[in-house]
């Protein structure tokens, strides 16, 4: 078991609310097991250019209710090639970094398993994504705060839907999982709910509009999850009028306000708890592994498991938003 003395920790890909607190966590962990901690800017892109700025308890204060990351973040092609991983691990050894920390999803954690394989250097992942997509952990940091902003906006549009008896059509985040519009959706009390893993019947849907309109029903709010095979909230109302009937029908896509926010008491306590277990995990010299969360217990889970098996959704979910409209 080698040595660890100095940790870097970065964040990486979409920011999520949340991520600022396992950030604390790290820090301040690693103090308490008397190591060096490092912060790295700009994610991956950071390590590249040698951005590193210790970091000490007073540096991560007053951070653990802000959304975004105070280490920022940023997209990194150069760390998709070979040549930037090496100068990446090159300025790891020159600042002494014993290991890394990195805060992310499934493109975070993939950069990572490549680095290790390369170099056999110790990391280990937090699951920081609003998607809340990545298999090995019941919830990932950000998708509650999310959540909960989906359902405040969509509570509001209700109020005038019902004003003007009209249909809206609410795009959420979800390019590959429609676990942000399933939920929101059970929770909002929308009449349908579209998401990339089910195919979209456009005849059905404009049907099932029908049947509400006839039932005198003074609004219906359908939630879209942005990657629907269908298309994204103006494509669907757009085939919703192909279709013809007397629909007053609107779009609002909510877009990034689902990504930042203060983060809700949930996802702070599962980022400080994934924090303190991250520095477990690498004092018990386990690499390459994410810290997750299953039935309240901290699970390691391989990044090649998590990279490599899709988390999927309850479809029987589905059924009961049907249910609750009927």
């Amino acid at each position: 078991m080698a040595q660890i003395n100095k940790i870097a920790v970065l964040t990486s890909g979409g920011d999520a609310p949340g991520m600022n607190a396992a950030l604390r966590a790290v820090v301040r962990k690693a103090i308490s097991e008397e190591l060096k901690v490092y912060g790295v800017l700009r994610g991956y892109e950071g390590l590249i250019k040698g951005d590193f700025i210790p970091m000490n308890s007073k540096s991560v204060g007053n951070i653990i209710q802000l959304g975004g990351t105070i280490l920022k973040t940023a997209r990194s092609e150069r760390f998709r090639t070979a040549e930037g991983r090496k100068e990446a691990y090159e300025n790891l050894k020159n600042h002494d970094i014993d290991a890394l920390v990195v805060i992310g999803g499934d493109g975070t954690f993939t950069g990572a398993r490549i680095f290790i394989e390369e170099y056999n250097f110790p990391i280990v992942g937090i699951p920081g994504t609003i998607d809340n997509d990545l298999f090995g952990t019941d919830m990932t940091i950000g998708f509650d705060t999310a959540l909960n902003t989906v359902v405040e906006a969509v509570d509001k549009i209700r109020d005038t839907a019902a004003s003007h008896e009209r249909i809206f059509f609410i795009e959420v985040m979800g390019r590959d999982a429609g676990f942000i519009a399933l939920r929101s959706g059970i929770a909002t009390g929308a009449e349908a709910v579209l998401v990339p893993e089910v195919a979209t019947d456009l005849e059905a849907l404009h049907k099932q509009l029908t049947q509400y309109m006839a039932k005198k029903k003074t609004s219906s709010i359908i939630i879209v999850a942005e990657g629907d095979d269908a298309g994204g909230a103006f494509e669907i109302k757009e085939a919703m009028a192909k279709f013809g009937g007397e629909f007053d029908m609107k779009v609002t896509v909510l877009g990034h306000i689902q990504r930042g926010g203060s983060p809700t008491a949930y996802d702070r306590y599962l980022a400080s708890r994934l924090g303190i277990a991250s520095i477990d995990a690498l004092l018990d010299d386990q690499r390459s592994v994410m810290i997750g969360m299953i039935n309240r217990e901290i699970v390691h889970v391989p990044f090649n498991k998590t990279i490599k098996h899709h988390k999927t959704i309850d479809q029987t979910m589905l059924d009961v938003v049907d249910v609750l409209n009927s």
